[in-house]
């Protein structure tokens, strides 16, 4: 039987312990706010803002969704207000940014201490998809030692900071991208695809009793999509898979959420 890498499951564990640290918190007189900026109401950013705001709701941290104009210094500007504003624990900038060109001088914004999503590279927390990847094969007890691991895509949100944080653990990781030979993704034991390029993995690239986790997100005719083929979830000889709606996603909130209470509990000890 497949067994389904469901993050939903998971986070149901984590939001209850994370609304017990509000609580702790909010009774040494602390209180955890996330700011977002984004530029854009593309669908899938819409989605992933509006997850973050209810997933905050549930849990007790105030979530300000601020929409700006697609331009670097209005984001850059939003940032600074952000950093200079004492109640804001966390600040993440919703990827992708219209201008591409233009995110890294406006990640490098984020005050290092407010970098909840671990963009900037200059804070104190990992990426929080790569480290919500590692939460959901742990929690269904995947071992990654001893075997062939293929990391689709070298994008900062996944691809990259993933193949950084396994390889510091000394795992087997091999990154594959645009002019890769994906046939050879067969010879891989664990893919992690995040290139958000529908249906770019398909069925012979994957070999009997892989762990499949499909990371990847786009929009296609109103609705999202991964980066794996429909015929790859019909397999019933692999090992693990993240079902379409509700694999990485969920975990990747609530990191961003525990990193966000982490913030604000040093902010605390500050004080």
């Amino acid at each position: 039987m497949v067994k389904e890498l469901n993050g939903r499951e998971l986070v149901g564990f984590v939001k209850e312990r994370q609304a017990h640290l509000v609580q702790a918190l909010r009774s040494n007189k602390k209180r955890a706010k996330l700011v977002i900026v984004r530029d854009s109401d593309n669908p899938v950013i819409t989605k992933y803002v509006g997850l973050k705001c209810r997933y905050g709701e549930d849990i007790g941290v105030e979530v300000v969704d601020l929409k700006v104009e697609p331009t670097a210094e209005a984001l850059k500007q939003a940032i600074r207000g952000a950093n200079e504003d004492e109640t804001v624990s966390g600040i993440i900038v919703q990827l992708p940014l219209m201008n591409s060109e233009i995110t890294e001088e406006v990640l490098s914004e984020i005050a290092p201490e407010k970098d909840v999503d671990g963009l900037s590279g200059q804070g104190d927390f990992d990426s929080a998809t790569a480290t919500a990847i590692n939460w959901l094969l742990t929690g269904y007890n995947i071992d990654l030692k001893q075997k062939k691991i293929a990391i689709v895509g070298r994008g900062r949100l996944v691809g990259r900071p993933l193949a950084s944080m396994w390889r510091n653990s000394g795992l087997n990781v091999e990154v594959f991208h645009r002019g890769s030979d994906f046939s050879k993704l067969r010879d891989y034991d664990v893919i992690v695809t995040a290139t958000g390029a529908p249906d770019l993995i398909t069925d012979e690239m994957i070999r009997s009793g892989a762990v499949i986790v499909d990371a990847g997100t786009a929009s296609e005719g109103g609705r999202l999509v991964g980066d794996i083929s429909d015929e790859i979830r019909e397999r019933t000889d692999i090992s693990a898979i993240t079902p379409k709606i509700g694999g990485v996603g969920p975990l990747t909130v609530g990191v961003l959420f525990e990193n966000v209470l982490m913030a604000a509990e040093r902010t605390q000890h500050q004080n």
